[in-house]
């Protein structure tokens, strides 16, 4: 008999059962996008009434709060009020996911096992979009924030943040906007991980340079719409990035007491 037949049966873990406030939320919210309504329009009044929705005011209550915790809706009361639609910040809708890994953080080795992958096709994206002026502009702007010798030890910790800043404003420019988003959800990870931070106050002049080597090397391929050359810089510059990074989380490990 093999090892399989042997082996407890893994049971999925049963649906929690969705209640009635969730499921006239859904409805509400298909209804809207169905409709084609824009951030600002309001939300007609029949069709948030408790009888055509078949639910009591208290669920419908509930539903629209559901909605505003979203992000999709926001209420007024008084004259000219009711529910209108909002548009989703990017950074709230960051922070929500952030909250995933609050108690359980994912490792370094596993962001930079995501940016590897997805960097390289962001660079190569951007380099195919024909950038505008103003669009290239901003990139070249995030590196002039880290071109100098840093002056102070707080200085170099935002130059260090600088840096990120670079991918960030790739992926505004991204045309693959799911792709875009990942990236940059993948920075906010970063940035709020312990490790990272405690890493990015530490000077390393060498690091500033050669991270300064490549996204100059960047702006130039990208410059010249060359996909394939802007996907290898970013790639061999993930690379080197993964290695310190890893490194230096290593380091910081073996220093701390034992429990």
């Amino acid at each position: 008999m093999s090892d399989r037949a042997d082996a407890t049966p893994v049971v999925p873990p049963v649906a929690r059962k969705r209640k009635r406030p969730d499921i006239t939320a859904d409805a509400i919210r298909d209804r809207i996008m169905d409709s084609g309504l824009a951030p600002g329009d309001r939300v007609p009044a029949g069709w948030l009434d408790p009888d055509a929705l078949h639910v009591s005011r208290g669920t419908l209550r509930e539903a629209l709060k559901l909605l505003e915790f979203q992000g999709l809706v926001t209420t007024k009361t008084g004259p000219g009020g009711g529910a209108f639609v909002a548009a989703i910040a990017p950074e709230n809708a960051l922070r929500m996911l952030d909250n995933l890994f609050l108690f359980a953080p994912p490792s370094i080795a596993d962001i930079y096992a995501m940016r590897m992958l997805v960097e390289p096709e962001l660079a190569a994206a951007v380099a195919s979009a024909s950038l505008s002026e103003a669009a290239f502009a901003a990139l070249k702007d995030t590196i002039r924030l880290y071109e100098a010798e840093p002056a102070s030890g707080e200085e170099d910790y935002r130059q260090r943040l600088a840096e990120l800043d670079f991918h960030a404003e790739l992926a505004r420019h991204c045309p693959n906007k799911v792709l875009g988003f990942v990236a940059v959800f993948l920075l906010s990870l970063l940035r709020d991980m312990t490790v990272c931070r405690e890493i990015y106050q530490n000077p390393n002049p060498g690091l500033r340079e050669a991270g300064l080597n490549y996204q100059v090397r960047l702006l130039r391929v990208i410059r010249a719409g060359d996909a394939g050359r802007a996907r290898e810089i970013m790639r061999e510059h993930m690379g080197e990035a993964a290695i310190y990074m890893q490194e230096r989380a290593a380091m910081r490990d073996r220093g701390r007491p034992k429990p």
